[in-house]
This record gives structure tokens, sequence and C-alpha cells, in this order.
């Protein structure tokens, strides 16, 4: 018997229980389809933090103040990072291509009888590309800006929907900040939450006007963080050696000394965050997969249970002719035909449910090529693993017992 007379038996076999042959089905089903919902959702998330990410800027290296130690051993707080270091780093780093001075504030802002807390950021014109922060309309804070410490700043869209109406355009408007009237010059282009901040919560102003003009004098308190924009990446690790090694000769650090400041690559967060990510979605598919075999067992059950209702047919076909590896092909192609169908309605239904996801819960999903055919490939080998136990309990039976079977 060839393999299409074989199938063909088989497929008649199963369509005589129709509602077995199904149920059996249904543990594959859900298996394969919770294997690719959970795949989609943890790929999804990796990408999402991905962008999430990358939108921050692009090279990005971030520098943040640090503890510094007293001789005596005590911890105390002083400023480690000033305007003077932003400067040393774009005089002497060259593969630092834009350095952005930040002083990050929480203030108060109004606009006629509305009022918003958010966040206030004192920088340069390099921001706007060290952090990848397009402006919708108007136009961002220029060096003229900064030379005339001028009371001008630059909005985002968080900030814009809660202070104006829509609609509205808010360039050339007067807001004030900490009460003092600062000039909307430009709408900063949406970006959404990063993490657990809202990047479009933000209101940017010129560096010497939030310390000549709002923030007062930052010699005691010094710089938020210092952004610097490598020149690719490849030459991200390079700049940050380089920085350090900077930072460490200005700040006058002994070799035993710790840094007082921190370095953080954009490259090694992305890094850390997709492998996160990853044994997020592998959790995900393992347990998913816990399922898929349960449904193989399902299977192993039911065609042992078919092998003993039809031990007299195999007693029939072994004494007209029948070989063992007839009797084992047909019970085997049964059991593979039972969780590749159940397969391929788990992997529609897979899609579905992650669309679902997607749309209702608000998640990020992705379907990728490779989790459906690790999903269909791994419901064919439940089918030829657990199939094969009965198959060849069947093409093992004797044709004479068989036959007295009843």
């Amino acid at each position: 018997m060839n393999f299409l007379e074989s199938f063909e038996v088989a497929w008649a076999a199963l369509k005589s229980n129709k509602m077995r042959a199904l149920l059996t089905m249904l543990g594959i089903i859900i298996g394969v389809a919770a294997v690719i919902a959970m795949m989609a959702l943890g790929q999804g998330a990796s990408v999402a933090v991905q962008k999430s990410i990358q939108s921050m800027g692009n090279n990005l290296l971030s520098i943040y103040p640090g503890q510094f130690r007293a001789s005596a051993g005590v911890g105390q707080v002083r400023p480690t990072l000033s305007l003077e270091d932003a400067t040393q780093i774009g005089a002497s780093v060259p593969s630092a291509v834009a350095v952005a001075p930040e002083i990050n504030r929480n203030a108060q802002v109004k606009y006629e009888e509305k009022t918003w807390n958010t966040r206030v950021v004192g920088t340069n014109p390099d921001y706007e590309s060290v952090r990848n922060y397009p402006v919708s309309s108007g136009a961002f804070i220029g060096e003229g800006d900064m030379m005339g410490k001028r009371k001008v700043c630059v909005i985002g869209e968080t900030v814009r929907q809660n202070l104006f109406e829509v609609g509205d355009d808010p360039v050339g408007r007067t807001i004030k900040i900490n009460r003092v009237n600062f000039a909307v010059i430009g709408v900063l282009n949406k970006k959404g939450s990063s993490g657990f901040m809202d990047q479009d919560d933000q209101i940017v102003i010129p560096i010497t006007t939030s310390i000549a003009r709002l923030f007062g004098d930052i010699r005691f308190r010094g710089l938020s963080t210092i952004d610097v924009q490598a020149a690719s990446q490849g030459a991200m690790s390079q700049t940050q050696d380089q920085i350090s090694a900077l930072l460490r000769r200005t700040h006058k650090l002994n070799p035993h000394d710790d840094d007082d400041f921190m370095v953080r690559n954009q490259a090694d967060v992305l890094a850390a965050m997709e492998n996160t990510t990853r044994t997020f979605t592998f959790l995900l598919a393992g347990i998913a997969l816990v399922s898929l075999l349960v449904g193989g067992i399902g299977i192993m059950n039911i065609m042992l249970v078919s092998v003993t209702e039809r031990t007299r047919e195999i007693g029939v076909r072994k004494a007209v002719g029948a070989r063992a590896g007839d009797i084992l092909g047909q019970f085997l192609i049964e059991a593979v035909v039972l969780s590749v169908a159940g397969g391929a309605i788990g992997i529609l239904l897979g899609i579905l449910g992650s669309q679902v996801l997607s749309r209702l819960a608000g998640w990020n999903t992705l379907v990728s090529v490779e989790s459906i055919l690790v999903a269909f490939l791994f419901s064919s080998a439940v089918g030829v693993f657990f199939g094969y136990y009965p198959a060849r309990r069947a093409a093992g039976l004797d044709p004479i017992v068989a036959l007295r079977w009843e």
C-alpha cells in the first residue's frame, strides 16, 4: 500500500468519528494558538522596547552625576557635572559630534486659566539632534537665544494638549513657567512614552536662560545630564572610553578613586533590554508548549482507544495481505493528520488572537514567520512522537488473535 492509499484509509477512519477527531485536535489547536500568541506578544514587546530606546536619540551616550566620596570615607553630594565638562567633551572628543548639557527641573506652567506641572529642560540647540526632537511647528531654540538669554521655549505635545485648545497654534503665545513669562517659539514632534516617562511632557528652554532667569546658580547642584551623540554606532564604545578618561582627568581623580560620574551607553541598554525581552518571549513560548504536549498526550490516548476498537479490522487487513508497515503507516498518518490539521487551525487562531490582544488590550504584538514555522513543525513532531507507539502497537498485533477479537 502506497502513501496515498494509506492517507485515504486514515482520512476515512477520521471522518467516521468527526466529533472525536475534533475533540482530539482541540488540545493541539489550543497549544499552537497559545505558542503563536505568546511569541507574538514577546516579540512585539521587544520591538516596542527597541523603538522606545532608539527614539530617545541616535548613537546616544548619557552622562550622569555620581557620588563624591570624601577622604574620610563619608559619601557627600556635590555637583560633579558642569558646563565646563560639556565644553571640554565637545572640544576634546573628536567622535562626539554633538553635546547637549541639561538641567532638568519640575515646574508649574500656566496659560490663561489653565495650569500644568511638567518637566523643564534647560539645554542648548544640540539637544534637538542628540535626543532626536524635531519640531512639528515653529522652531527650536538657537544660538541667538542662548547668547541673549531669551525667555523662549519649545513645548511638548502633552503640554500643548493640557494648556491649549484643540486646533490652537501655541507658537507666538506667552506662557508662565514658575510665574516667569516665556514666549512659545515651537512645538516638539510627538514621540510618546518611554518606559515610565512621557517624552512629550516637557518644555525646552535655553540653558543660559534657565540659569539666569529661572533656576538660579547651578554651582551647588550641577548639571542633571550631559547627552553626547557619537559619530556612529561603531564609535560609541571608543567615545565612551574617551569621555571617561577626560572627565577623570578634569575632575582630578586619583587612579584608585571611583568615578564621580556615570556614562550610559545606549547600545548597552538596548542589548540588555533585548536579552530581557528575548528571555520573556522564550518563557511565554515554553509555557504554551506545555499545553501542546498535553494535546499530544491526548492524541496518544485516542489512538490507543482507536487501535483497541479496530483490532478485528486490523486482523482482517493482515489476513488479506496487509504488512505490518502498512498498518503502522495508516495509524501514524492518522495521528499526524490530527496534529497537522489542529496545528493549521491553531495558527489561524493564534494570529487572530494576537490581533485581538493588540486592538483590545493595546499590547504590541508581532507575528513572525519563524514563530509560525516553529509552531507548525512542533505540532507535526508531536503527531509523529505520540502517534508512533499506538501505530507500533497496531502493527504488532497477531492477526489470529485480532480476528478472534470481539
